[in-house]
C-alpha cells in the first residue's frame, strides 16, 4: 500500500468516525425530543400547585458549597429565600473563602453564632462555626477549612443537613421559583427515583433583579452566545435521550436533587476527583447494578437553574479543562463498568460512549481537521472525500444545534423576542468555524498535559452587573 492509498484510507476512517458520532447524536435527539413531547403531554404542572402547598410534600435541603464566591453569593441565596416549596433548608458552606463571601453572608441576613450540634457520617476537613440567620429562620452558613475541594464542602454540607431530599446548587447560579417543585415530582412520584437533574442555561445578558431573572435575552459576547447553543444542545438532547434509555451519567453539580440515603449509601462525594458530581452519578449506577437494586436516575428539561458563563478565553479554558478532566477521572474510577454486561445499558452503551466520543473524541476532532488540512495543502485529497466530512463534522452539527433551538422555542419559549431566536440561529451555524474546534483542543489540552487538583476559582461578574442589550433601532 503506498502512502497516498494510507492517506485516503485515514481519512475514511475519520469520516466514518465523525459520522457516528453525529448518528450518536442524532439518535438522542429524536429520543431526547420524544421524551419532552411526551412530557409536557403528561401535563406535568398541573399537580405544582398542591406540591407547593401540601404539607405531606417532602422537605429539602438545599446545599450552596462556596469559595471566594462574592459575586453571586448574595443574589444566589435571595433567589433560594423565594422559592415556591412548602419547607425547605438552605446551608451555605464557605469553604474558606479569602474575599468578602462570609462578611457578606453575615450582613445582608443577619448571622448569628450557633452551637448546632450535628453527626460527622461522612469524613470532612474541620467544621470551624456554624452561624444562623435572626432574619430567616431556615438559613445557615457553615464555616469550615479549605481543602480546596469542592466534594469535601457538600460532605460537611450533607452531614449538617436535616431532610431526606437534598439539592446540591453552585453559588454562582439562580434557581427559578417554581424549579424545585417541577423537578421533585419524580421522586414524589416513584421511591425507585434516587436523583434528578434540571437543566442549567447561561444568564448572561439577562435582566437579573434581586435574584430573579426578569427578562431573558442573549448576552454581546461572543463566547457567551456560543455556549448558550451548547448548554441548549446538551441538556435538551443529550441528557433529555439518555435519561429516556435510563442511562444518565451526569447530573450536573450546579442543580441537582437527591435523596440523601442513596447518596450516603455509597458513601457521598470522593473528594480525590475534580468531576464529583459525575463520578457520583455513575458510582450510584455501579453500585445499585451490583446490588441488583432497581433504581431510577432522571432529568427533567423544566426546571431551569441559571448560570454566569465565562466571556473570556481565559476563564473558558478553566472551565473546559476542568470539566474533561473530571470526565476522565470519572471513567478511570469505573472503568471495569465498560463493555462489562453486568451493569447492563450502563456497562454496554453509556460508558463507552463517553469514553470514545467524549473522553477521545479530541483526538478525533483535532486529528481529523489537520489532516484535512494537509490533505489540502498537499493534494491528497479527493472532491468527494472532502465534501463528506464537511457534512460529517459541519453540517450535521449545525443541523442539532437549531433541532435544540427548535425545542427551546417550541416547548419552552423562553426568549420572546425574534431578534434574540435570529442571533442564537446565526451562532447555532458560526460555532462550527472555529468555536467547537477550539472546544475540542481545550480538551484536548486538558486530557494529555493539564493537572488539575483544587475548586474551579473562576472571577464573575456577578448578576447584578448582567445587562439587557438595547433593542436595535
Amino acid at each position: 500500500m503506498n502512502f497516498e492509498s494510507y492517506f485516503k484510507m485515514v481519512e475514511i476512517v475519520i469520516i466514518a468516525y465523525f459520522f457516528l458520532v453525529n448518528l450518536s447524536y442524532v439518535i438522542l435527539f429524536i429520543i431526547g425530543l420524544n421524551s419532552i413531547i411526551k412530557y409536557f403531554r403528561r401535563k406535568p404542572f398541573s399537580g405544582a400547585e398542591i406540591i407547593s402547598r401540601s404539607k405531606s410534600t417532602l422537605p429539602i435541603s438545599i446545599l450552596v458549597p462556596a469559595c471566594n464566591e462574592e459575586q453571586t453569593i448574595i443574589d444566589n441565596v435571595k433567589a433560594l429565600l423565594k422559592l415556591n416549596y412548602p419547607k425547605f433548608e438552605i446551608i451555605v458552606i464557605n469553604d474558606g473563602s479569602t474575599d468578602g463571601t462570609f462578611n457578606l453572608l453575615r450582613d445582608e441576613f443577619n448571622l448569628i453564632r450557633s452551637n448546632a450540634v450535628f453527626q460527622q457520617t461522612l469524613k470532612t476537613e474541620p467544621v470551624h462555626s456554624t452561624y444562623s440567620s435572626m432574619d430567616v429562620s431556615n438559613l445557615f452558613v457553615i464555616n469550615k477549612k479549605s481543602c480546596g475541594n469542592k466534594a469535601d464542602a457538600l460532605n460537611a454540607g450533607l452531614n449538617f443537613s436535616k431532610f431526606q431530599l437534598y439539592c446540591a446548587i453552585d453559588a454562582d447560579t439562580i434557581i427559578e421559583n417554581n424549579a424545585l417543585v417541577r423537578m421533585v415530582k419524580p421522586l414524589l412520584d416513584s421511591t425507585e427515583v434516587v436523583a434528578v437533574g434540571g437543566i442549567v442555561r447561561v444568564a448572561n445578558g439577562s435582566e437579573i433583579t434581586e435574584g430573579e431573572i426578569k427578562k431573558v435575552r442573549t448576552p454581546r459576547s461572543l463566547i457567551a452566545n456560543f455556549q448558550i447553543i451548547e448548554y441548549l444542545r446538551a441538556f435538551l438532547t443529550g441528557r433529555s435521550g439518555w435519561s429516556a434509555m435510563n442511562s444518565l451519567l451526569i447530573i450536573s453539580g450546579a442543580f441537582g436533587l437527591f435523596r440523601k440515603a442513596a447518596v450516603m449509601e455509597v458513601g457521598g462525594y470522593r473528594v480525590d476527583t475534580i468531576g464529583e458530581d459525575a463520578e457520583l452519578v455513575v458510582r450510584m449506577h455501579r453500585i445499585f447494578r451490583e446490588k441488583k437494586r432497581k433504581y431510577q436516575i432522571k432529568f427533567v428539561a423544566d426546571p431551569i437553574c441559571w448560570t454566569e458563563a465565562p466571556e473570556n478565553l481565559k476563564m473558558l479554558f478553566r472551565q473546559r479543562e476542568r470539566w474533561h478532566k473530571g470526565l476522565f477521572e470519572t471513567i478511570r474510577m469505573n472503568r471495569k463498568m465498560i463493555f462489562n454486561p453486568k451493569y447492563g445499558r450502563i456497562g454496554m452503551l453509556a460508558l463507552p460512549y463517553f469514553l470514545i466520543f467524549e473522553l477521545l473524541g479530541p483526538i478525533f476532532e483535532i486529528g481529523g481537521f489537520l489532516l484535512f488540512l494537509v490533505a489540502f495543502l498537499t493534494g491528497f485529497y479527493t472532491a468527494p472525500l472532502l465534501l463528506l466530512f464537511i457534512v460529517a463534522s459541519i453540517l450535521f452539527g449545525t443541523l442539532l444545534s437549531i433541532g435544540a433551538l427548535f425545542i427551546e422555542e417550541y416547548d419552552f419559549n423562553r426568549y420572546e423576542k425574534w431578534t434574540d431566536v435570529g442571533k442564537l440561529i446565526f451562532f447555532a451555524f458560526v460555532e462550527n468555524f472555529g468555536f467547537r474546534q477550539l472546544l475540542a483542543f481545550i480538551r484536548l489540552r486538558a486530557l494529555l498535559f493539564i493537572k488539575i487538583s483544587s475548586w474551579e476559582l473562576i472571577p464573575r461578574k456577578g448578576f447584578a452587573k448582567q445587562k439587557i442589550v438595547p433593542d436595535a433601532k
